[in-house]
């Protein structure tokens, strides 16, 4: 074999080496991939009032990502069509529409935007995030119970409460009395389409 032939193999041996292990060392992880699925999940609200005012929203959709494995990293979002509010009466699905509650002509979403994960238990955590509603904006908690969790499909399922007022939703409903206080159940169905699992680092 020819002197200057010989004398390069070392070095070119070296860098194929290099690449086979670069690619392997330098590889971040994937991040976890989440599907949430509206059919199999749904979201409520109720108001203490004198007649039930019940309901909930027929379109909607929400996501659940992440930055990493650590479920700390997750942010969830939820975007509602608040005219598809549906109480099952005509009457109050109207008024729920109107101008002073959701005014749904010139308020067509209410958004939920997670800022923060905390885990209370070993099923439970809160969701700090911005809530809005008529374009107001204001920070709220969800406190949720997680099952299934590591399995790669579970459910979310948890309560938040606001008060109406806040958002100036200040309507009324003939011959109801309609509390201040509205609470909202997220149930949400979630399957892990790729990536590892999530969990709480220690």
């Amino acid at each position: 074999m020819p002197q200057h032939v010989s004398r390069r193999m070392p070095w070119l041996a070296r860098v194929t080496l290099l690449c086979f292990l670069l690619p392997a060392a330098g590889r971040a992880e994937a991040p976890p991939v989440f599907q949430i699925t509206p059919q199999d999940s749904s979201i409520k609200f109720s108001v203490d009032a004198s007649v039930s005012v019940t309901g909930t929203f027929d379109k909607w959709n929400s996501s659940l990502t992440f930055s990493s494995s650590d479920a700390a990293t997750g942010v969830l979002d939820i975007k509602i069509q608040a005219a598809s509010v549906d109480t099952g009466s005509g009457l109050k699905d109207r008024k729920l529409k109107g101008d002073d509650f959701f005014d749904v002509a010139n308020n067509p979403l209410i958004t939920f935007h997670s800022t923060k994960i905390v885990k209370t238990g070993p099923e439970t955590v809160e969701v700090d995030g911005d809530f809005t509603i008529r374009r107001v904006t204001k920070p709220e908690k969800l406190s949720l119970t997680v099952s299934g969790a590591g399995t790669g499909s579970g459910e979310i399922k948890g309560t938040m409460a606001f008060n109406r007022k806040d958002y100036g939703i200040n309507g009324s409903i003939p011959l109801v009395r309609i509390a201040d206080r509205v609470e909202v159940t997220v149930a949400l169905h979630a399957r892990r389409v790729s990536g590892p699992p999530v969990a709480f680092k220690p």
